[in-house]
């Protein structure tokens, strides 16, 4: 019997008795990252990375029994060997090796290879077995480097605080906000963040980790206070009423998806930049080359497709069925604070 089994429940460890990520309440459950897609609520017992324990404490409740583990450290359950590895998508985001009488299985939940320089940096580990996210498993999925995309978010805020214009991004609270806040230019001007970013941004800081300089929005406050500045805001607030405040304003959104202009014209988005916490397609391929598994199972996102080419390069890939499709950055829609 194989160690992991691809259950109506998530990713089962009949031999330890765990579940990873699973998307249906459980008895314990090993949890890659704190995305909603990742980390649902109501299980018995949670362990995770160190990094992610905070954050997952304020987004499931402080009364959530779990444990987190460091990067790399050794746990046994039940004669099974557990360790955890950077992914490199977010912070305290990881890969989760286990490892029975030689077998040895890695579930990466989402990540990519590009050093953000705030994730941690992606590890490859070494196993027969791999299970591989696929949220941009098509070629025409290849990102430029995360600078050059910097560069053009600070010129597009440059000539909107030039003109007065408060220049709002669409980025979610958890991942994208904090790589957009330590990627850009803060000298620009002064730096806002909606409700949702900056509780984000307490917890996280709160564990020490350092995050240049951002102020709350308040309710009611004179919107010629925030001219020149730059607004970081979930995807759910940007052209809802609470945008509408800043009176003189452009908007843009941050997402691998701004690749496709299809979505872009559908979503109604005036300007967006290519930068994505996935791996792109060059970058999936070199994830699975490095592991050296002959066994590869694809899920979230273009499984179908990302498994038939990697069995036409020699492996046996498989499609795992998940109850999420793999949306950029966790899929979480939160809505006004």
């Amino acid at each position: 019997m194989a160690l992991i089994t691809f259950t109506d429940n998530g990713l089962y460890c009949s031999q330890g008795d765990f579940y990873i990520d699973p998307w249906r309440s459980v008895r314990k459950a090993l949890i890659t990252h704190a995305h909603a897609d990742h980390a649902t609520s109501g299980h018995g017992s949670y362990l995770a990375c160190l990094d992610s324990v905070p954050i997952l404490k304020f987004r499931l409740g402080s009364h959530i029994k779990i444990s987190g583990i460091a990067y790399r450290e050794k746990t046994t359950i039940n004669g099974v060997k557990i360790s955890f590895h950077s992914a490199g998508h977010i912070i305290g985001s990881a890969q989760i090796r286990l490892e029975y009488k030689g077998e040895i299985w890695v579930i990466s939940g989402d990540y990519k290879l590009e050093n953000d320089g705030f994730s941690g940096e992606f590890e490859s580990v070494k196993c027969h077995h791999f299970v591989t996210e696929s949220t941009f498993g098509l070629p025409a999925f290849k990102w430029r480097p995360q600078q050059e995309i910097f560069n053009e978010i600070n010129t597009w805020w440059q000539e909107n605080a030039s003109i007065g214009k408060v220049s709002i991004i669409s980025a979610y609270s958890l991942g994208k906000a904090q790589r957009i806040l330590t990627g850009i230019d803060t000298s620009i001007g002064p730096i806002f963040t909606h409700g949702a970013v900056e509780n984000t941004h307490i917890v996280l800081k709160k564990q020490g980790l350092i995050l240049p300089e951002s102020t709350k929005i308040e309710q009611n406050e004179n919107p010629k206070n925030y001219q020149g500045g730059l607004v970081l805001a979930p995807p759910a607030a940007i052209g809802s009423a609470w945008t509408k405040k800043f009176k003189d304003y452009e908007e843009a959104t941050v997402s691998g998806w701004m690749a496709v202009r299809g979505i872009k014209r559908r979503r109604n988005i005036s300007k967006g930049f290519v930068l994505s916490d996935h791996a792109d397609w060059d970058a999936l391929n070199q994830a699975v080359k490095w592991t050296g598994a002959e066994n590869i199972y694809v899920t979230h996102g273009y499984t179908e497709l990302y498994a038939k080419w990697l069995n036409t390069q020699g492996y046996n890939a498989q499609v795992v069925k998940t109850e999420f499709n793999g949306d950029e950055d966790g899929g979480e829609d939160e809505g006004e604070d």
